[in-house]
């Protein structure tokens, strides 16, 4: 099974997925009201109605900045706010921002506002706009508002261990493999619900075909909105599980590294969302038979391990992890 590295110390057919048929004109356009049911496939609000708001004009120089950051279980979490066009052009500009801690498991109740720090821009994917202006997501860190860093806040820590070490051009290529289910959180896609499926691992790896593949369309929504972000996708593939697929993020440099993997994965979430699918990125969803984990393979290398002579930095490296093993991996 593969294990997932604690990075940076931050440490889902075209036909499957197509939205309901559209309800006819005679019927209250706000019946998408209506309850959500747990069926894959039938993404129950009707588009043609939200693109009716989608299609109104944005006010001149304002913007939409989504702040997003992890909560105290590794998740993403966000808000938005409007901003002057001219703050969200920089991430000194952007202006820090709270929430509530005690309903994200990040702070008391009796003291329970946790202040965002912005740390890195991407576009946003899910408000384009075409008038010369982006709306934006904001990746930050958490904060008291004394200005201590969260326990949480495994950012703060990895940034202090990158301090002052740029020379070295830590380079990170990460492989996020990630799990689909239906929304009863039981079944991945592409399973008999209460079964499993009629063949073992082996024909669904890097797969075509509707027997093998499923989930593509979320992947590669995947990977055209991390790319329209500015996200370092660098590419994808079906794993070992149906059900199961991969993208993979970099090379990125240093803590970068770690800001562009969380909002990637903010991003799949949100696109899970419009498919109506649940994603997880726990280790081992299915527990039963022989079934591979996912995990996220970690590459990572520095500048003196990519020049002449490197192999030997690289076994130095390696004899340090081993010394840890246990630890690196619990």
């Amino acid at each position: 099974m593969k294990f997932i590295v604690a990075l940076c110390a931050f440490a889902a057919s075209a036909t499957a997925f197509a939205p309901a048929t559209t309800p006819s004109m005679t019927r209250t356009q706000l019946s998408m009201a209506n309850h959500l049911e747990l069926t894959t496939g039938k993404a129950q609000l009707d588009h043609s109605v939200i693109d009716r708001f989608n299609e109104l004009p944005y006010p001149a120089e304002k913007v939409l900045a989504e702040y997003v950051w992890v909560d105290a279980k590794g998740e993403t979490r966000s808000k938005t706010r409007t901003l002057p066009a001219s703050r969200a052009k920089a991430v000194d500009t952007l202006p820090r921002w709270n929430f509530d801690g005690s309903s994200t498991d990040q702070a008391p109740g009796d003291d329970s506002e946790v202040i965002l720090r912005p740390c890195r821009i991407f576009k946003d994917p899910f408000r384009p706009r075409n008038d010369g202006l982006d709306n934006i997501l904001v990746m930050c860190d958490t904060y008291t508002p004394a200005g201590e860093p969260l326990p949480t806040n495994t950012r703060a820590i990895a940034a202090k261990a990158f301090e002052g070490r740029e020379d070295e051009e830590v380079w990170f290529g990460l492989e996020q493999e990630f799990t689909l289910f239906n929304l009863d959180q039981r079944t991945p896609l592409g399973w008999p619900k209460n079964g499993f499926p009629n063949r073992p691992q082996g024909p669904y790896y890097c797969s075509v075909g509707p027997e093998n593949s499923f989930g593509r369309a979320i992947t590669d929504a995947t990977y055209r909105a991390c790319l329209y972000a500015g996200i370092e996708i660098s590419g994808t593939n079906g794993e070992v599980m149906p059900g199961q697929q991969e993208y993979q993020v970099g090379p990125c440099v240093g803590i970068d590294a770690g800001d562009q993997l969380f909002m990637s994965r903010y991003i799949l979430q949100r696109i899970c969302e419009e498919f109506q699918v649940y994603c997880t990125f726990h280790p081992k969803p299915i527990v039963d038979g022989d079934w591979n984990g996912a995990g996220m393979h970690t590459n990572v290398s520095t500048k003196a391990m990519r020049e002449e002579g490197g192999l030997e930095v690289i076994k130095k490296a390696i004899y340090k992890l081993a010394a840890k093993h246990q630890e690196h991996i619990a």
